[in-house]
C-alpha cells in the first residue's frame, strides 16, 4: 500500500477488482476551497487504455510489484517469443499477445524490457529508437523528389514503414518503436 501522496511516474497500482493501471502523470492539486487532491492519469497495462483518475489527498491506494529486466530477444518459437535473462540465462517464452507491437521491430540480439507480475508476463518494452535495415523498397523516380513524399520500405521484420525517397535497399535507418516512424539514416 502507498499514499497518493507517493506516487510516481511509472508506479503500478492495483485498482477496480486487482487491475493494473501504470501512472502516466499525476499533478497534485490544492484549491482554495476544499480539499487537495491528485489528478492522475493511468494506463491500462493490458490493454494500454488511458483514463484519467482523481484521488483524494493522503488516501491509500494498492501498488502492485512490477519486476522489469532487461532481456535478450533469443528466437522465435511458433508463436511464442523466446527472451534471454542476461544474468541468469534462464529462457522466457513470452506470447505474441503480449510482446504486442514491439514485435514489429524485434530481431536476434536486440534487449528488451519484459515486465512481469507475479510470474505473469505484462508487456515487453523496446528502446525509444531502434536501428533496423531496408530489406526492400523501389526506388525513388527522378523527378519525385519535388514533393518531398515517401515510398513505402520493408524492414527486415518485415514490416512496413513509410521512408524518404533517396533511401534504398540494404540501408539503415533509425526507426521510432512507439510511431513506427523513420527518424533518419544511421552512418555506418
Amino acid at each position: 500500500m502507498a499514499s497518493t501522496n507517493d506516487l510516481k511516474n511509472g508506479m503500478v497500482l492495483k485498482l477496480d477488482g486487482g487491475q493494473l493501471w501504470s501512472v502516466v502523470e499525476f499533478q497534485h492539486v490544492k484549491p482554495g476551497k476544499g480539499p487537495a487532491f491528485v489528478r492522475t492519469k493511468l494506463k491500462n497495462v493490458l490493454s494500454g487504455k488511458v483514463v484519467d483518475k482523481t484521488f483524494n489527498a493522503g488516501v491509500k491506494v494498492e501498488t502492485a510489484t512490477v519486476d522489469r529486466r532487461d532481456m535478450q530477444f533469443s528466437y522465435m518459437d511458433g508463436d511464442y517469443f523466446v527472451f534471454m535473462d542476461m544474468e541468469t540465462y534462464d529462457q522466457l517464452h513470452v506470447d505474441r499477445k503480449a510482446v504486442g507491437d514491439a514485435a514489429n521491430f524485434l530481431i536476434e540480439g536486440f534487449t528488451a524490457s519484459v515486465a512481469q507480475h507475479e510470474g505473469e508476463v505484462l508487456y515487453v518494452e523496446l528502446p525509444a529508437a531502434v536501428e533496423l535495415t531496408i530489406q526492400h523498397t523501389d526506388p525513388g523516380v527522378q523527378g519525385d523528389r519535388s514533393t518531398g513524399g515517401t515510398k513505402p520500405a520493408t524492414l527486415e521484420t518485415g514490416y512496413e514503414i513509410g521512408v524518404p525517397l533517396f533511401i534504398t535497399m540494404g540501408e539503415k535507418i533509425k526507426v521510432d518503436t512507439r510511431s513506427g516512424e523513420y527518424l533518419g539514416r544511421v552512418n555506418s
